[in-house]
């Protein structure tokens, strides 16, 4: 179903006597300014090879900088989305403009000068340059705060394909005054599948975003320290089925939730990383040392860091993705994670295919990695003496250019590889050997300068003699975390107290025995 939108802006400016509208790339009039009261044109986008209408998201400013609403369409911050037809009804002014349809399409970008009395229709073709799902790769957002009744345009118009949207949220939830849908799961277009009772707990010990659930859990109780998160997250897990991600990893009871053993999947592209800015700051989260993570991005490279301590030591947690649209300034599926399910996607399959790992999380490039052939999670195995050669390969594919592709081994990068250098050896990278237990992860960095815009590969494993890789730094790294975090809790001396401390303590054993099974370092 298509939606037509009228769109108007107010202001006067002055226009010329030509009453056309020139666009970049599509007509070349030269006007001169004089007052008028503007005029309507339409646009209508197609994808360039098929020709057919799809839908997309646009991003219109006038001369001010002023982002454009369209009415009856759904507006966010400074974009709206359509479904494929748009009629701009337009005070005469100078307009930019930028169209999308997710990462897999160009950015068509343009601008154009509305002059009195215009009346125009123009197609703009979006090129698709990579389609991830026919080579198996399905992409999702866990992090949406949009109202339900926008949801499938939103998808459609970011060729989205998993959307469960958080409807209930600390005190806020969408079901105290509404009756839950019979159907909690949607599909539509084949192929795309959204969820309407996802929910987060956010508070002084960071956010825990809930999926699966069949009705809200009430945390409406929940002050800032109080109840400890971990009392949500034990009645919670209880729910059959249920997948915890943490929303970031710098939270300060991010080491709890570890030591738990309840969390899924951990959040290494978050709403830190926005389309237009970087947020370069932990909000209330663990601070970084800002002497070892400094400029513009360096709260993306404590996010990665940290997320590197988790691996080291032994646990087998994959990266997630999210965007927070709704709340950051970000669309939905800015932040997103590709997961692989070959022909054989469903919503099952896809959840099931990201708790092990079979994943790339991307604001940017597009990766398909293989390591001996094999996807993101694999664990290979050795005898205690063996080596293990790992061998990746990648495809590759980008709006922004690559600066280099990295090898991340046990959480440092051991192989830099420029553009030229990886196309010279046809999608092949270095080889990588190992004589003891570890990982490996492949990522590609932008020089998109407005944010840290990157792709990374899931984690590969190397098991050599039965044993994972256990960091007696990185176990450390968490225990002087949470002597850290609980000497920032200012609960007076009493029950409530005892309730939350009991945590932090029971995690800190939990890690100091991580530590003494330490196997390197």
């Amino acid at each position: 179903m298509s939606r037509v939108c009228t769109l108007y802006i107010v202001g006067r400016v002055r226009i010329a006597f030509l009453s056309t509208v020139v666009i970049s790339g599509l007509i070349g009039f030269l006007v001169v300014p004089a007052y008028g009261q503007g005029g309507v044109i339409d646009f209508q986008i197609v994808d360039s090879q098929s020709k057919e209408q799809i839908p997309a998201r646009i991003h219109l400013w006038n001369s001010k900088g002023v982002a454009v609403r369209a009415v009856g369409m759904p507006f966010f911050h400074d974009h709206f989305v359509c479904a494929g037809k748009v009629r701009l009804r337009l005070r005469a002014d100078r307009y930019q403009f930028e169209i999308e349809r997710g990462p897999e399409y160009r950015i068509h970008r343009g601008f154009f000068t509305m002059l009195s009395g215009a009346r125009e229709q123009k197609i703009i073709p979006l090129k698709r340059f990579v389609d991830m799902k026919k080579e198996g790769w399905w992409s999702g957002d866990l992090h949406i705060h949009r109202k339900l009744e926008d949801i499938e345009l939103l998808m459609q118009a970011e060729d989205l394909h998993i959307a469960p949207v958080i409807t209930w949220w600390n005190k806020n939830n969408l079901w105290t005054e509404n009756p839950l849908p019979e159907e909690l799961l949607h599909q539509f277009d084949g192929d795309r599948f959204y969820h309407v009772l996802s929910g987060e707990d956010e508070r002084d010990g960071g956010a825990l975003i809930y999926h699966h659930l069949r009705s809200p859990h009430n945390i409406v109780s929940g002050e800032r320290e109080t109840p400890s998160s971990m009392k949500f997250l034990l009645e919670i897990h209880q729910h059959a089925g249920v997948h915890v991600d943490i929303e970031k990893p710098f939270w300060w009871d991010v080491p709890v939730w570890i030591a738990s053993g309840m969390v899924d999947s951990i959040g290494i592209n978050n709403n830190h990383m926005q389309r237009g800015k970087m947020n370069n700051t932990e909000a209330w989260g663990k601070p970084r040392d800002k002497q070892l993570f400094n400029g513009k991005v360096a709260n993306g490279q404590w996010s990665q860091h940290i997320y590197y301590q988790i691996l080291n030591t032994g646990h087998r947690i994959p990266p997630s993705a999210g965007s927070a649209s709704g709340v950051l300034h970000s669309p939905v599926g800015y932040n997103r994670v590709y997961v692989y399910c070959g022909e054989q996607f469903s919503w099952d399959a896809w959840w099931e295919n990201l708790r092990a790992g079979k994943v790339v999380v991307t604001n940017g490039p597009m990766l398909r990695p293989r390591v001996n052939g094999e996807l993101p999670g694999h664990v290979f195995k050795a005898e205690a003496g063996e080596t293990v050669t790992l061998s990746p390969t990648l495809s590759l594919a980008f709006q922004e250019k690559v600066e280099y592709l990295e090898i991340i081994r046990d959480g440092v990068v051991v192989e830099n590889v420029r553009l030229d250098a990886y196309a010279k050896m046809g999608g092949r990278l270095p080889d990588v050997e190992f004589t003891e237990s570890g990982w490996i992860m492949i990522r590609a960095v932008t020089n998109y300068p407005k944010s840290y815009r990157l792709a990374s590969t899931g984690p590969y494993y190397v098991e050599i003699g039965g044993k994972r890789r256990i960091s007696e730094a990185s176990s450390q790294f968490f225990i002087d975390w949470l002597k850290e975090r609980q000497g920032k809790i200012k609960l007076a001396a009493g029950a409530e107290r005892d309730e939350v401390m009991q945590y932090y303590v029971g995690a800190q054993e939990y890690w100091e025995s991580v530590r003494q099974a330490a196997t390197v370092d």
